[in-house]
């Protein structure tokens, strides 16, 4: 077999395995709930009707051990007011452009639940390998970002371990052409939203992996080209408001980006990577 008919052959088994997939916030054709509004200091809206995973979390008591990681602390920290409450240091100052606006007295404060009310939160990463820091026990300092994509700004909350308990100890709203990301930030808006320009934005050839159906341990991998990706993109390309989370990571101007979208109650996973060449943004590479 040749290398264009085996190009052809891993096609026709992945859309063939895609179309058979049910598994939601993968390889899907669910659709995510935009959100676009900075409402108060703290940008969620409390809803009457929390989901299951919320509601199990503010139930149950905080492990000592979630200050660990901050991944399992912003959990507990989202979906507890009480403990939400005792994690913030009032008055809480905020900042905009860098200048103190204002400062948050306790009885002012709304509660944040960050992405708690959907089913996904995401990451913009410069590699593959900023992963890990994640499950990295020795960082100290975290921030929040909330990117609001139609007022093209970023709603940051910076965490920092205080005595070994993690802390929300400022907010600070900055335009999104200051954001690091900013380069990709303007491209990903246009992609999430427009299906014409995200065949526009691909590379000749764009890796795939994800899971072979035939077997549960194993993975499948393969190529698509441009005209395939309707028949192949993963559901979920979030729009309207995002999120990214600094573990305390460094950002550079480069010209690659990991953007992942991870369910919130379960493992699955989306993960896309883009290299830009030129001015020019594309896909390489995703996997779910």
């Amino acid at each position: 077999m040749n290398h264009f008919m085996r190009r052809v052959f891993l096609s026709v088994v992945l859309l063939a395995f895609l179309l058979s997939l049910s598994v939601p916030y993968g390889c899907t054709n669910k659709k995510p709930e935009p959100t676009d509004s900075i409402q108060s200091d703290s940008a969620a809206t409390d809803t009457a009707g929390e989901d299951s995973t919320e509601n199990l979390i503010s139930q149950t008591p905080m492990p000592k051990t979630a200050d660990e990681l901050f991944d399992d602390f912003v959990f507990n920290f989202a979906a507890n007011r009480k403990l939400q409450l005792k994690r913030i240091v009032f008055p809480l100052p905020v900042y905009r452009n860098g200048k103190l606006e204002k400062k948050i007295e306790k009885g002012h404060w709304r509660m944040e639940h960050f992405f708690m009310h959907q089913d996904y939160y995401t990451l913009i990463l410069d590699n593959e390998k900023q992963v890990r820091l994640a499950k990295d026990t020795t960082v100290d300092h975290v921030v929040v970002e909330k990117i609001f994509f139609h007022l093209k700004t970023v709603q940051q909350f910076l965490f920092n371990r205080i005595q070994g308990k993690w802390m929300l100890t400022s907010v600070n709203y900055k335009p999104m052409y200051q954001n690091d990301n900013a380069s990709f930030l303007k491209f990903y808006q246009h992609f999430a939203v427009d299906s014409a320009f995200q065949m526009r934005s691909m590379a000749d050839e764009v890796k795939f992996s994800g899971p072979d159906p035939s077997n549960d341990q194993a993975t499948m991998t393969g190529i698509i080209m441009p005209q395939q990706w309707p028949d192949f993109k993963p559901g979920i390309l979030p729009s309207g408001t995002i999120y990214n989370i600094i573990y305390g990571q460094t950002y550079k101007e480069t010209n690659y980006k990991v953007f992942m979208i991870r369910g919130i109650a379960n493992s699955n996973e989306v993960v896309y990577v883009f290299r830009r060449f030129g001015k020019r943004w594309k896909l390489v590479k995703f996997s779910c």
